[in-house]
């Protein structure tokens, strides 16, 4: 049996620690792999299929729901959800329309929690 892979994808390394702090508290033995870009993240499935996947919005280059929406079309199964400081009500609703979860920063072991269980994110 394979282990769960959760792949964190944000330009921020400190953000990227403390989420991956997070799991590994919550969810010991999950296979953590991270990615500073859209791009590196989309380049990385090729390698790594993620069952879950937490995307920041705001990175330079290809943006978190460009990134989700492509790597929804390349891993259907992978469970994603956005983490982001932007909270605007446009980013949540493309969101929804891209049918992934959406958790705001700082990050709440609750929400974390909620998603990791089911796929669910709301906060």
């Amino acid at each position: 049996m394979t282990n769960t892979i959760i792949m964190l994808v944000d330009d921020s390394r400190v953000a990227r620690m403390m989420t991956r702090a997070a799991i590994e508290r919550l969810r010991p033995g999950w296979d953590i792999i991270e990615a500073a870009s859209g791009e590196e993240a989309l380049t990385a499935i090729a390698l790594d299929r993620p069952d879950f996947v937490l995307m920041d919005v705001n990175m330079p280059g290809i943006d978190g729901l460009e990134a989700a929406r492509r790597l929804r079309e390349r891993c259907p199964r992978a469970i994603v959800s956005l983490l982001t400081a932007n909270i605007q009500d446009p980013i949540r609703h493309k969101a929804a329309e891209l049918g992934i979860g959406f958790m705001s920063k700082p990050l709440k072991d609750e929400a974390l929690l909620d998603f990791l269980d089911g796929g669910h994110a709301t906060s």
